[in-house]
């Protein structure tokens, strides 16, 4: 083999033979340098910002706000324009505050008493639901039942509650029994009137599909009208849980026997002239209708919202 063909087999050598990869520098044996976001990180960290801002302005502000308001007026009130003799009548949140919540003497038996009313209320609108409800399906299937019941619910509604609470007391006793009784009428009404809004809500197109495919009534009622009134029927639970709470109150004011709930002691302390205590017990009391009515206010944006695939406010 001559000089030539081998400088040409060793060329070929060199040409085909594989490159050996680089060495590893430190940086790619330690990876990207920790605290170093990925730029498609940063979108999401901003958006996840301001949701949570969003959040923040839209539901915690004007919670604070409407509270700081309310303090700010009752400082007004009970040093600009109460007399120092007279200020007893309006005594300043501090005041309540310090002499009520730090006192076990006054606060065991107050939150006994709501937790009794908590009870009254929670059976009570668990009552005037089933009975509102079953009221109202009775009318919407048949127009002679509507005709026959729907002044009863309306008597119920406009019948001053004060007017039955001496009948109710003197039927069914002044205790526990009788409380839930007040709350029931009390509450009643908006699951009456809401749940047959929305169980006559559907259309008549709809209702004449069900009738071409020959729906029997229970088949109509159950995929037909239930799903068109759930607005509705969440729009009347909210309603009647405020109420509820409120029908506990008068029920406690006016029935003494049993376990005291928060209404009697608001008219212990009323009678007594015991301030501090009494604006505490208002308090409680404001809070727990609160609470309720947040609590159903939530379940009917979370349900409805999701049944119908928007947002209710």
């Amino acid at each position: 083999m001559s000089s030539l063909d081998v400088e040409r087999a060793a060329g070929a050598t060199t040409d085909t033979a594989p490159t050996a990869p680089a060495p590893a520098t430190g940086t790619d044996l330690v990876g990207p340098t920790p605290g170093t976001a990925r730029p498609a990180d940063a979108p999401d960290r901003v958006s996840r910002t301001g949701a949570a801002l969003r959040v923040l302005r839209d539901k915690v502000l004007p919670v604070v706000a409407a509270l700081a308001g309310l303090v700010a007026i009752w400082y007004a009130v009970t040093y600009l324009l109460l007399d120092a003799d007279r200020r007893f009548l309006l005594p300043p949140p501090h005041d309540v505050v310090g002499n009520t919540v730090t006192n076990a003497n006054v606060m065991d038996p107050m939150l006994d008493a709501l937790g009794q009313s908590v009870a009254v209320a929670l059976v009570g609108l668990v009552v005037a639901v089933a009975i509102g409800m079953g009221w109202a399906v009775l009318m919407s299937q048949w127009g002679f039942v509507e005709k026959v019941l729907y002044p009863y619910a309306v008597i119920l509604q406009t019948v001053p509650i004060l007017a039955l609470t001496p009948l109710i007391g003197i039927w069914m006793g002044y205790g526990f029994n009788a409380r839930i009784v007040v709350c029931v009428i009390i509450a009643v009404f908006p699951m009456i009137s809401n749940t047959l809004f929305g169980l006559q809500s559907a259309s008549q197109e709809a209702h004449d599909l069900f009738t071409l495919n020959k729906a029997s009534r229970a088949q109509r009622l159950l995929k037909l009208q239930f799903p068109a009134a759930v607005p509705a029927i969440f729009t009347g639970l909210r309603n009647a849980a405020g109420l509820s709470v409120i029908g506990t109150i008068v029920g406690d004011f006016f029935f003494q026997q049993g376990s005291p709930g928060i209404g009697s002691l608001l008219r212990v302390y009323t009678l007594r002239l015991n301030m501090d205590p009494l604006f505490m017990a208002i308090i409680l009391t404001a809070l727990f209708g609160v609470a309720v009515f947040s609590v159903f206010a939530a379940l009917d944006r979370a349900v409805v919202g999701r049944w119908y695939g928007t947002r209710r406010r």
